[in-house]
């Protein structure tokens, strides 16, 4: 007989009383970044840092905050990158133009080879033109 161990399963965090207040807390926290998981939002993270800034989030919210308060306090407090999207500012310049103005140099580069080879002449041997005409009119023959 197999003896079974006591399963201890995780209890839920709680949702707040008030239904809009958490849905502000989730709605926030999809565009928060998790300072510890870097690519994984707030809201997706199991990290111990993730889990206070979400409890700090709650706090602000039933403080009375605004989300864009929130978030401005959050981004004072631990930088531009705890959005997923950063403010358009000298600082964060390179970030926004750099993937666009490497797409348009891939592209033009691209163009500029496709017609760099569609306008050399392709150079025909002909030893190797007389020997296939010579195959050529053999067959027909």
């Amino acid at each position: 007989m197999i003896l079974a161990a006591p399963i201890q399963a995780k209890t839920a965090a709680p949702a707040a009383s008030n239904p809009a207040a958490e849905a502000r807390l989730i709605e926030l926290s999809t565009e928060l970044r998790c300072l510890v998981c870097q690519n994984e939002s707030l809201a997706s993270s199991h990290a111990p840092l993730a889990e206070d800034l979400r409890r700090e989030v709650r706090a602000r919210i039933a403080a009375g905050n605004t989300n864009p308060q929130i978030i401005s306090y959050l981004t004072e407090r631990y930088g531009d990158f705890v959005t997923y999207r950063p403010p358009f500012k000298a600082r964060t310049l390179l970030l926004w133009l750099l993937p666009p103005s490497l797409l348009i140099l891939g592209l033009g580069f691209l163009l500029r080879r496709i017609r760099r080879r569609a306008a050399q002449p392709i150079a025909a041997d002909p030893a190797a033109l007389k020997a296939l005409h010579d195959e050529f009119e053999g067959k027909l023959k």
